[in-house]
């Protein structure tokens, strides 16, 4: 398999985080402007050109929660990224909607804000962004007392979309001292030695996180 990706994107994180945690092995085929070549196939595969994409064989694979469910169905492992109950297996996809959503789609509003020219900054849209962020924060510190992982004591597909989310959302947005439970849940996030060895591996790139990369995690 082939994953065109890079490191610091945090959707492409999302899908290292399962192909690491099952040990599936695959071709890294980074998309940078060192490598044309890749950006070039890249374009034919899916010409929205987002990342990640994942070709198998004669199949091309879109979008992270879908690649990871693909990887869960063709390429099976210790760790089952949705549960087999159909209930338990809605709860969890709506926790990835939730994070993708509602904690990766502000944080990347405010990320982005930064690359806007001067006179063009969107002040009342970071706001919301922020609002919406605070608003994500409470209502995960209820979800999360008691739980070791997203849906509980599994981990899941949700907390695929949890780790990078939260990790990158805490830079723009900390996770205040009132949501106590988020915050140890993304320590534990970042000490899973997936995540752990994705957040390495995009450790050379953090000089390109527009608001500027804090130094910690």
């Amino acid at each position: 398999m082939q994953l065109y990706a890079h490191p610091f994107s945090s959707y492409c994180q999302k899908v290292l985080i399962a192909l690491y945690e099952n040990a599936i092995p695959f071709e890294f085929r980074m998309l940078s402007p060192d490598h044309p070549d890749h950006a070039a196939e890249h374009a034919q595969l899916w010409p929205l050109q987002r990342m990640p994409v994942l070709v198998d064989g004669p199949r091309t694979v879109f979008e992270s929660s879908i690649i990871i469910e693909y990887l869960d169905q063709h390429h099976r492992g210790a760790v089952r990224w949705l549960p087999e109950a159909p209930d338990d297996a809605l709860a969890v996809r709506l926790l990835d909607r939730f994070f993708d959503q509602y904690v990766m789609t502000p944080m990347q509003r405010i990320v982005l804000d930064h690359l806007r020219p001067a006179g063009q900054r969107d002040a009342y849209g970071v706001a919301e962004a922020r609002k919406l962020l605070e608003s994500a924060y409470a209502w995960l510190d209820a979800k999360l007392a008691g739980r070791e992982w997203a849906a509980g004591t599994a981990f899941t597909l949700a907390d695929c979309a949890a780790a990078p989310s939260l990790f990158y959302a805490d830079w723009v947005h900390p996770v205040p001292a009132a949501c106590p439970h988020v915050r140890a849940y993304r320590s534990r996030l970042l000490a899973r030695p997936s995540f752990a060895r994705a957040i390495d591996e995009a450790r050379p790139y953090r000089s390109l996180f527009p608001p500027g990369a804090p130094d910690r995690d």
